[in-house]
């Protein structure tokens, strides 16, 4: 899960699909494509939506989206199309990118719909961004774990 400083959208995802996929054997990780809040908590307000919908995401710590990602993970799944083209910039062949998804596009399939970036707005949109992350978290569990 990546998103621009790894404190909003990109801890949410992550808490949210590991809360869904808990008793699945998949690792699941976070990260920036800035280096703005590298080894800092989760933002105020993601953890608190998180926490109001029975998630606990304070041990998470934002570090940056790094080359290697590619090697550590089958599936990236980014925010927006600024974070999209970030980290398929740095892909060094087609396998990288094919790894690269917009994760509302499993919701909304092939229309790059961006997840807003709530950090300069009210908690109402940390609500919003968390209601978008579940729905598509959803549908990326039941791809990679069919059984439940």
């Amino acid at each position: 899960m990546v998103c621009l400083g790894n404190i909003c959208r990109s801890p949410l995802a992550e808490g949210i699909l590991k809360s869904k996929l808990f008793r699945a054997n998949v690792f699941i990780d976070s990260a920036g494509t800035g280096a703005y809040h590298i080894a800092e908590k989760p933002d105020n307000r993601s953890i608190a939506v998180a926490k109001i919908n029975g998630i606990d995401i304070t041990d998470q710590r934002a570090r940056k989206f790094l080359v290697e990602d590619f090697d550590e993970f089958d599936l990236i799944y980014v925010m927006d199309q600024a974070n999209y083209r970030d980290v398929t910039e740095m892909a060094r062949n087609k396998e990288d990118l094919a790894k690269v998804k917009m994760i509302l596009n499993e919701v909304f399939p092939n229309e790059n719909l961006d997840v807003p970036d709530p950090y300069l707005g009210g908690d109402y949109g940390f609500k919003n961004v968390y209601k978008m992350l579940d729905e598509a978290c959803d549908l990326i569990a039941k791809k990679i774990n069919p059984d439940g």
